[in-house]
């Protein structure tokens, strides 16, 4: 299996590989089934970019690294309510969010790569919410790297999950972090950290960020994190993760901080499960999985079928994506 853009959608030849669902989180479609021109139609109109499916070319990738996308969907619904409760003025559901940020560290922790459903096979009412539990599971990727213990991972989770929780108090994109801010510090089972992941996640290691312009240690590690995952979780919509990914890396010692940029571009890969890549040899190659080396995946040649992993065979590099 792999994701396409849902233009890129044969009924001829293509599957659906996983379910699609509207903005309740009901199913709309199950997996194994082909996609009628109508129903395809339909998914535009609700905001669905992008789809899991299976083809010939994707045969046998199973995309075992991505989270379960019924437990995401309950993170996600847990981050709507919070959200919402904001927004109502209603008592805040501290419980299913803890819930949910121990249950994605429990993921993490035991498993040697998560990769987030991606936000764009959701339907747009749902996006922000998504959004945010995806910069969740790659902040604590990369916390787990730098070597966190749970009470950290669990302050870094509950920060990234609500980094955006201000927009539910203000329209003026450069105010919701302090308003966020605001919101996560009356809350007393947040910690104070968890809070300030929402205040400077959109700060820079060189103070040109805001809303204060703060610089260097000023700015928490844990809001460094949010904030690359968050702008590389963003990007990725347009833009290839290893272009991001370069993005990232020139952003090193400026926006973030090396230890914070290298921890990420090791916690993250470049090219996931199902992704069409050319090699600089001129062949055609899909990524199988990723085993001992997360920027050197299996990849298999679409002209042959064998597979190679590239951490094996340092003299075959990749020189795009296809």
């Amino acid at each position: 299996m792999r994701m396409i853009s849902i233009s890129q959608y044969d009924d001829r030849t293509m599957k659906l590989a996983k379910p699609v669902y509207d903005s309740n989180r009901r199913m709309l479609l199950s997996a194994n089934h082909t996609i009628h021109p109508k129903y395809l139609e339909r998914l535009v109109q609700i905001g669905i970019r992008n789809l899991i499916v299976e083809d010939a070319e994707s045969n046998g990738i199973t995309l075992e690294e991505m989270i379960g996308i019924p437990s995401w969907l309950d993170i996600v619904q847990s981050v709507q309510e919070a959200f919402n409760a904001i927004k109502m003025k209603k008592p805040f559901p501290i419980r299913n969010l803890l819930q949910g940020a121990g249950s994605l560290i429990m993921e993490i922790q035991s498993r040697p790569l998560v990769l987030p459903v991606p936000s764009s096979t959701l339907a747009l009412e749902l996006k922000t919410y998504a959004h945010a539990v995806n910069v969740a599971i790659l902040s604590l990727q990369v916390g787990k790297l730098l070597g966190y213990n749970e009470i950290m991972l669990r302050d870094l989770a509950i920060g990234c999950l609500l980094h955006d929780i201000g927009k539910t108090a203000t329209e003026e994109d450069k105010k919701h972090p302090e308003a966020g801010f605001a919101i996560l510090r009356s809350i007393r089972e947040i910690s104070l950290l968890s809070a300030h992941v929402a205040f400077q996640h959109h700060e820079t290691f060189d103070g040109q960020g805001y809303p204060r312009s703060i610089r260097g240690s000023a700015f928490h590690e844990y809001a460094q994190i949010c904030g690359v995952c968050n702008m590389y979780e963003n990007q990725i919509e347009n833009v290839p993760p290893h272009e991001v990914m370069e993005m990232i890396m020139a952003l090193n010692g400026n926006t973030y901080s090396d230890n914070v940029v290298q921890a990420f571009v090791k916690s993250v890969p470049a090219y996931p499960p199902g992704t069409k890549v050319r090699l600089l040899s001129g062949e055609e190659a899909i990524v199988t999985k990723i085993t001992s080396h997360i920027q050197r995946p299996v990849v298999r040649f679409l002209s042959t079928g064998e597979e190679i992993s590239l951490a094996d065979n340092p003299t075959v590099m990749i020189a795009g994506c296809l």
